[in-house]
């Protein structure tokens, strides 16, 4: 049981969360966003990521801190809150980025651990092994041992109230990822981050994201709060909410806008191009593309003023962490998920993930709130949400006559059936007392598609499958012919348009 972190809310595998941060005496609500705040280059100083975005916490770099002279000392001798400006909770990295960048770096796990004690982190990280995508199998397993070794090291040192990061490696190979997450969760570490996610997510592989971050999940402890390394677009992070992450960082605010990109919930646009800002953060609606372009002096990011840059970066974290805002809210209202497909409804990447998620909707349903105010019928993915698949299980539990009639029609006036009951794509399925309960209040258009005929005619089966004994007839509304299919031989179909020619 770890009692740093609290879980308060959930939907899908989303949750908004309370992250005890000893060392800082503050606690962090979850899903939280940690800016990457380069000790080097401030885009924008660490005082105004609080007071101007509402960060609680953001992420820095130990190993460059220690490998810079002229700010080694500094920060030995400040103190790493004090030399940044930040009153909130610090997380640094360890070098592992560059160690996975450049090959090699001159310091071990005890050694960086024991520096991030001294400079005053309140989160720190071992030196890992962030194994990139597609490697063999072979060199996936050499290195997740190191990064045992690593953690084991972790573990032994000595931290005090400093909390420390178990992260989460294995490549592309699920189950490493998930005997990963056993690993990680037997420590008495504290946070668990899915490392070496950047080379997937800059190529917009967001289907094997989603796959590694459920991989992990499987091996963590239900309340291991999960750390998603790299990631930080506004576009994504309903997706890996839902998926079950609780932190993000990302110095994508700051890249992007040194390119001249703008972010967006529904991507990425280049500022060169723009004509109008489809935004109303303070930088959006005070300036249009030409005059941020040039107020640099050229038109496009000149290197004789930064204004642009920053600006644009200002811009990039108020996209950022509204949308962080509406995800919890999401959470809150329990319509996650129907946030996550208007999402994926902007990139074809993201609908990836989106039905990569689903493929995991039994996962998904552990957690998810039996009640909620409203499901709404918005793609055909919305069929294979957890609530439909809980429906279909919990049709076992209940009472069935000899002879039930399964219509999406009224109950007919005359009839020899011991009851009557609705069907309702996509559930299926249920007695019409139930016609006000959660789910099926759902809002379902009137031209159902073929998904939710599929996923009635198998909530169907469900019932048929419980009640070997019954006679069931079905009454369907034109059911699209692999809906008729999937509903049992032994289940009698009327087909009810075509009823009374």
């Amino acid at each position: 049981m770890r009692d740093h972190f609290e879980i308060r809310d959930h939907d899908a595998a989303g949750r908004i969360g309370r992250l005890e941060v000893p060392r800082a005496g503050v606690t962090v609500e979850t899903p939280a966003l940690l800016p990457v705040v380069n000790p080097n280059v401030l885009t924008v100083e660490p005082r105004r990521l609080a007071e101007e975005f509402g960060a609680e916490m953001l992420i820095t770099n130990s190993y460059i801190i220690r490998s810079t002279d002229r700010i080694r000392d500094r920060v030995l001798d400040q103190g790493l809150h004090d030399f940044l400006g930040f009153d909130g909770a610090i997380m640094t990295d360890s070098g592992s980025f560059q160690l996975a960048e450049y090959g090699d770096i001159d310091v071990t796990t005890e050694e960086i651990i024991e520096f991030q004690r001294q400079i005053g982190s309140d989160v720190a990280t071992p030196v890992d092994v962030p194994t990139p995508p597609d490697v063999d199998r072979e060199r996936a397993e050499r290195e997740l041992e190191t990064t045992k070794q690593a953690l084991a090291d972790a573990e032994a040192a000595e931290t005090g109230e400093m909390l420390v990061n178990a992260p989460v490696q294995g490549s592309t190979f699920p189950d490493l990822r998930e005997e990963a997450g056993r690993g990680a969760s037997a420590t008495d570490l504290d946070v668990f981050p899915v490392g070496a996610m950047v080379p997937l997510l800059n190529s917009y592989r967001y289907a094997e994201v989603v796959e590694a971050v459920r991989a992990a999940k499987r091996g963590l402890d239900p309340d291991a709060p999960v750390h998603l390394f790299g990631a930080g677009h506004p576009m994504m992070l309903a997706l890996a909410v839902a998926a079950g992450c609780d932190l993000f960082d990302s110095a994508a605010y700051a890249l992007m806008a040194r390119d001249g990109r703008y972010l967006t919930v529904a991507g990425t646009e280049h500022l060169e191009e723009m004509e109008y800002f489809p935004c109303s953060c303070p930088v959006c609606a005070e300036h249009t593309p030409a005059e941020l372009r040039e107020l640099d002096g050229s038109d496009g990011g000149g290197d004789a003023d930064r204004t642009t840059e920053v600006l644009l970066a200002e811009h990039n974290l108020h996209v950022t962490f509204e949308e962080l805002r509406r995800v919890k809210a999401a959470i809150r209202s329990g319509n996650l998920l129907q946030l996550v497909d208007r999402r994926a409804r902007g990139h074809p990447a993201m609908l990836d993930g989106l039905r990569t998620l689903l493929d995991h909707a039994d996962e998904l349903e552990e957690t998810d709130p039996v009640s909620k105010d409203a499901f709404f019928y918005t793609s055909h993915e919305s069929a294979r949400r957890p609530e439909v698949r809980r429906h279909h299980d919990r049709l076992s539990r209940l009472a069935v006559p000899d002879r039930l009639l399964l219509t999406e029609s009224d109950a007919p006036s005359e009839h020899d059936y011991d009851a009557v009951w609705r069907v309702k794509p996509p559930f299926g399925p249920f007695p019409r007392a139930l016609s006000e309960t959660y789910p099926l209040t759902a809002e379902v258009p009137e031209r159902v598609d073929g998904a939710a005929q599929v996923a009635a005619a198998e909530g169907v089966a469900s019932l048929a499958d419980a009640n070997p004994e019954a006679e069931l007839t079905l009454g369907h509304d034109d059911w699209v012919p692999r809906a008729v299919d999937a509903v049992p031989d032994r289940v009698e179909t009327e087909n009810l348009r075509h009823l009374g020619r």
